[in-house]
């Protein structure tokens, strides 16, 4: 079954999408935007696959981590291989991801960090429903681990124990450099969507970019200001 992209378009006429590359501040921004604005938020990496509905010949790399050997072969992969799977992530999650904004939004405004590829993106959303954020390539490679969250901790852990970690460590940062390419990178910079690029990334400058945010999307009664 197929649903047509203009009904898709309308349920979703309340949902705020912010995409783009890594470090460029996209979740900060979603949560600053629900904080300020008292829009649902749906921040980085939310959980919209209900349990039990994966398969791993519906969903091969949604399952991959069912399927996968161990974590060695996970950090061990090609930046080739790596870059395949991420970006065919995104393609098998949009459509849990569309789905469940949908059954969230029907009366609320909704502000989510989103990967869903940008050909989607223009057929189920308008122009001042998207915005794209963008930072150096460097960002993503150099400071990957400086993050304290369990994921890239655990990964850390998990190259650390590879029989030559330095020559994984590397491999793996070669991994996130593909995904953060100059061609991906390029991508989001011509997608005709609105953009953001940080630039200066040693200045705070939330604020700034929460306003130009919210003057993007319409956003015009402020709760409250909270820089942190």
């Amino acid at each position: 079954m197929q649903i047509n992209e203009a009904i898709l378009k309308h349920y979703l006429k309340n949902v705020m999408f912010i995409t783009g590359t890594a470090y460029a501040g996209k979740s900060t921004m979603v949560k600053m935007l629900a904080e300020n604005y008292g829009l649902v938020c749906c921040g980085e990496n939310y959980d919209c696959i209900p349990d039990g509905i994966l398969t791993p010949d519906q969903y091969p790399n949604l399952c991959y981590f069912q399927t996968m050997k161990d974590w060695q072969e996970f950090i061990n992969r090609s930046p080739d291989a790596y870059e395949r799977w991420i970006f065919a992530n995104m393609r098998e999650v949009a459509e849990f991801e569309i789905t469940f904004l949908i059954s969230i939004a029907k009366s609320q405004k909704v502000i989510v960090d989103t990967n869903i590829p940008l050909d989607i993106l223009h057929k189920i959303a308008d122009y001042n429903q998207v915005a794209v954020m963008l930072s150096p390539q460097s960002m993503s490679v150099e400071h990957f681990f400086d993050r304290d969250d369990p994921d890239k901790i655990f990964i850390k852990e998990q190259i650390m124990k590879a029989e030559n970690p330095q020559k994984t460590m590397k491999n793996y940062l070669a991994c996130i450099a593909k995904i953060n390419s100059k061609a991906h990178y390029d991508e989001f910079a011509n997608s005709g969507f609105f953009t953001i690029v940080r630039e200066n990334t040693v200045a705070d400058t939330k604020l700034q970019t929460l306003q130009t945010l919210a003057k993007h999307f319409g956003l015009t009664e402020m709760k409250t200001i909270r820089s942190k």
